[in-house]
């Protein structure tokens, strides 16, 4: 464990004198705590050993990052873990995701524990992925488990180029490493209350504008308190609320989670955001969706556009034909599938190779991506 200032300038100098790649990962208190910050971060390189670095008394890990300099990172899932890396100044330059290269491998499993036994032979002792690594001091087996996700993930990285190599993907896994750097930190979801579980149960507008008051006051108080939100009130209790309309403390407290000695305390708070959302001027109220969400769920496709449910279709009868033809990797992977929905449902003008191209690439897709499969949406663009 690295704790303190010394600690911390003492395993710099370590990593600075190691070779080879450095494998990172970071634990985080999701589910228990506000937002994504991480409580863990553990680091490995030859010559170097594996440090565990605790960042709520060292925010400023600075000197790691120099330390570093260029060599590239090797991680599991980079995308779940570079934000929060981010926030503690851990930015890499290169990376190897490990998980991404066993998508790109056509491997069935992708889970770390999976891949380092399919790949390497060794079974991983798992079992507190989901703890809390907020909690001080962290018990002993905790960090043996924190060490071992970085133990052998520079041996699975070599397994898994080895891998892409013979395939011939190598070029395909280091152009999605680097369009993992170049997108950078996440930009913040819009309309983050419709991920609300067991929403699509509320019909009216009057009901979203109730739901999307309490949990604008659920998010304000678990911001304050530095809790999950879902430990604050769960999903299913805010649409419960909603859907039972309470007229009153009263009435809101005869509802299951409401009547709990916390949310007692609570009810003018939760029934005064439920009021707000009601009494919104229609203009005010939240659609159904959000605006610009592009083209509607392909199950209404057939009714209000039978053309682009065909050419939609043809299309992922092509993706999954490439997908067995290169080895099994996931038709996500080798497509974005909104990217997909929106290009059928409305084609660029004119609709050939180029244009297709063109849309591809706007949309985010890799180079490797535009020349795998431009000719079969091109095909699929032009079938009605």
């Amino acid at each position: 464990m690295i704790e303190t200032s010394t600690q911390l300038v003492e395993y710099a100098a370590a990593l600075r004198e190691g070779t080879g790649p450095v494998a990172v990962d970071a634990e985080r208190a999701s589910g228990y705590r506000y937002g994504q910050k991480a409580y863990l971060v553990q680091l490995r390189r030859n010559g170097s050993g594996t440090g565990l670095v605790d960042p709520v008394p060292l925010p400023d890990v600075s000197v790691i990052q120099d330390a570093i300099g260029d060599a590239e990172w090797v991680l599991h899932a980079a995308n779940q873990d570079l934000p929060c890396l981010a926030e503690i100044g851990l930015v890499p330059r290169r990376i190897f995701d490990t998980e991404l290269a066993a998508r790109l491998a056509g491997l069935p499993r992708v889970g770390l524990g999976a891949v380092v036994e399919s790949l390497l032979g060794y079974s991983l002792q798992k079992g507190h992925s989901a703890a809390d690594w907020s909690t001080r001091p962290l018990p002993e087996e905790w960090l043996v488990y924190a060490a071992l996700d970085v133990e052998v993930l520079v041996d699975l990285r070599d397994a898994l180029a080895a891998v892409l190599e013979e395939q011939g993907k190598t070029e395909w896994a280091r152009q999605e490493f680097e369009a993992i750097l170049a997108a950078g930190p996440p930009a913040p979801k819009a309309d983050p209350w419709r991920r609300t579980s067991g929403m699509h149960g509320l019909k009216s507008r009057r009901q979203l504008g109730m739901l999307r008051a309490i949990w604008e006051a659920r998010d304000e108080l678990a911001r304050k308190r530095d809790i999950a939100p879902g430990r604050v009130l769960p999903d299913s209790a805010m649409v419960s609320a909603v859907q039972a309309d309470p007229k009153n403390e009263g009435a809101l407290l005869e509802l299951p989670v409401f009547r709990g000695r916390a949310n007692r305390r609570l009810v003018a708070h939760w029934f005064n955001a439920l009021a707000r959302g009601k009494a919104l001027p229609e203009n005010q109220l939240p659609l159904h969706s959000k605006p610009g969400d592009g083209p509607p769920q392909p199950n209404r496709w057939a009714d209000r556009d039978p053309a682009a449910a065909t050419r939609l279709q043809v299309a992922r009868t092509g993706l999954a034909e490439l997908k067995e033809k290169h080895g099994g990797i996931p038709v996500e992977n080798i497509l974005s599938p909104d990217l997909v929905r929106r290009l059928m449902w409305a084609p660029p003008e004119p609709r050939d190779r180029a244009a297709i191209e063109a849309a591809l690439r706007a949309g985010g897709a890799r180079e490797w991506q535009v020349e795998l499969t431009a000719d079969l949406l091109t095909d699929a663009a032009n079938r009605a």
